[in-house]
């Protein structure tokens, strides 16, 4: 590989790129699209999306569309107001409909949605011919995942029933209105359509996932590689410079499963990679000096951080405990010196580009505040107060995926200690350890990191009775109408009320050790066009953005890579 490009050149050829970026140049077809995804350490969970495995829409979001995505041309790069990097929240303003030509509400529980002419599934030999998609996949799609015993309990309860008025129109009756609409069955994580001819094959091998989007899968090896394939008869279009363009640019799609930090880094730095999705800040400055000609971005992480404390177990069934350790360890040194500043304390789970339900630390009642502070005397009070003079052990799992976990658990060990509290950490790999948590079979404590996803549906999983992403088990009644309230309510002034107030309940009630959410980079070569580090295009689906990509074959190999 030739490294020995004049600075002169370079930067004539990065001028050259930002010219390109505002329309004066074509995009170019063919070459191959390398990626690190957000989720780089993580195979693929299941091909399945009845499974409800949460990560299936980022490995089938490519080939599975959906009925709504997100509207990329208004992004920043164009000019728009979204980044389009929140985990599973699109604004009304910011979908679009993508297997949906349009939709209205024909009473305020009807929804009448109109599906786009001419989009193809393609043919898949063993399985089907390439065929029209129609109302029945869709159908046939929402009563697969209805059936599912694995969904996530209540999930669709507000649908009375979906039916076909033709081939080309699906209509979704409501029991009662549901804030979370567009997302449950729109562009949510277990949205993608897929077809009838599915039913008839092992939904799980890889080899049989199907779909109408712009790549197909063409290869998968557990722990390597995902490769996608261009499909050639894809139906969507990319706008640039006023004119019309095929899409996707690129003749092939990888994303690649490297579990080591430094490999990863290092296939980035030789160009093995065009983008790297997630960097920690420790190594950035780094790759800056070893590698100037990268282009960055810096988003804070979608995935609150913290110890979930089960609430249905001695001694965490006491809020005198919970909140005793959450004043045990000193969040404030955690963001100045472990993260170097690149991290914020807020209030999961809200997250601040959830414009306008994000509220800040400081417009909180003060108890919620105390939480926040570091005060380890006082958590000795509570503990002795709580019948705990001496502290106590108790076992937490950890996942060896995420080495900031890994790097971050001793300091939380630490500070436990200092107040008497033995945490015991038990480190495991990522499939038992989320098998653990949503079998509700976890330990005591369980250090994770869980996404914002969106404002209601990180309360409505946090908080509400037996969901599976409620890994303290907080249970109420209460409370469970209280987010009931929010879902149904329509005027989203009085939604966001509501939400601030849950807010202010979760994070006071101490379920978790709270802990900063960090700030995370993206890097990717310059040969890279039409990108800003985007990330979603609907939950966890970059699919869509990945598309509309394409390599400047020439600029990377005067840059001396081939």
């Amino acid at each position: 590989m030739n490294r020995k490009l004049a600075s002169l050149a370079v930067v004539g050829l990065l001028s050259f790129s930002a010219a390109a970026e505002n329309g004066n140049e074509p995009p170019q077809y063919g070459g191959a699209l390398n990626v690190g995804t957000v989720y780089w350490p993580n195979s693929a969970l299941s091909w399945d999306n009845a499974d409800w495995a949460w990560k299936s829409n980022h490995d089938t979001g490519a080939i599975y569309e959906q009925l709504f995505a997100a509207d990329l041309s208004k992004s920043e790069k164009n000019g728009g107001p979204y980044p389009f990097r929140a985990e599973a929240w699109l604004p009304e303003d910011a979908l679009r409909g993508e297997l949906a030509e349009s939709w209205e509400w024909e009473g305020p529980l009807t929804l009448v949605v109109k599906l786009r002419r001419g989009i193809m599934f393609t043919d898949k030999p063993g399985m089907m011919k390439a065929r029209e998609l129609v109302a029945d996949d869709v159908l046939f799609t929402f009563e697969r995942q209805d059936a599912s015993p694995k969904k996530i309990a209540g999930y669709f309860d507000h649908i009375e029933s979906v039916t076909q008025r033709d081939d080309h129109t699906v209509v979704f009756e409501l029991k009662e209105f549901n804030s979370e609409w567009a997302y449950r069955f729109g562009y949510g994580y277990y949205s993608g359509i897929v077809p009838r001819e599915l039913a008839q094959v092992d939904p799980k091998d890889w080899r049989n996932v199907n779909g109408t989007g712009p790549f197909q899968l063409t290869r998968y090896i557990q722990g390597n590689i995902q490769t996608y394939s261009r499909n050639p008869s894809y139906w969507d279009r990319e706008t640039l410079g006023g004119k019309q363009y095929e899409i996707p640019f690129v003749d092939a799609l990888s994303y690649r499963v490297i579990k080591d930090e430094a490999t990863i880094l290092t296939a980035l730095r030789t160009g093995k990679l065009d983008i790297l999705e997630s960097i920690r800040w420790l190594v950035v400055d780094h790759l800056k000096e070893t590698t100037p000609e990268l282009k960055w971005s810096r988003w804070l992480s979608n995935a609150g951080t913290f110890v979930a404390m089960r609430m249905d177990m001695e001694p965490f069934d006491d809020i005198r405990v919970r909140r005793a350790l959450n004043l045990a360890v000193n969040q404030q040194e955690i963001v100045d010196l472990y993260y170097g500043g690149h991290a914020e304390l807020f209030g999961y789970p809200m997250h601040t580009e959830f414009v306008p339900y994000y509220q800040p630390l400081e417009e909180m009642p003060a108890s919620v505040q105390e939480l926040f502070s570091h005060d380890p005397d006082r958590a000795k009070q509570m503990l002795a107060e709580a019948g705990f003079p001496d502290g106590f052990t108790f076992k937490a799992q950890v996942c060896t995926c995420n080495p900031d976990h890994m790097d971050l658990i001793p300091l939380i060990v630490s500070y436990l200690d200092k107040v008497g509290v033995t945490m015991e950490v038990e480190p495991m790999e990522y499939a038992s350890f989320l098998s653990m948590m949503t079998t509700k079979n976890h330990g005591p404590g369980y250090f994770m990191s869980n996404g914002h996803t969106n404002p209601t549906t990180s309360l409505r999983k946090s908080l509400f009775t037996d969901q599976q992403w409620n890994p303290a088990l907080h249970k109420s009644p209460e409370i469970d109408e209280k987010i009931f309230q929010m879902l149904r309510t329509r005027d989203e002034p009085e939604r966001d009320r509501i939400v601030k107030e849950l807010v202010v309940y979760m994070v006071d009630l101490a379920p978790y050790i709270w802990l900063p959410t960090r700030y995370l980079y993206s890097a990717w070569w310059p040969w890279v066009k039409n990108y800003n580090g985007e990330l979603r295009a609907g939950a966890v689906r970059p699919g869509p953005i990945y598309a509309r990509l394409w390599i400047d074959q020439e600029m990377k190999l005067e840059m001396g890579f081939d």
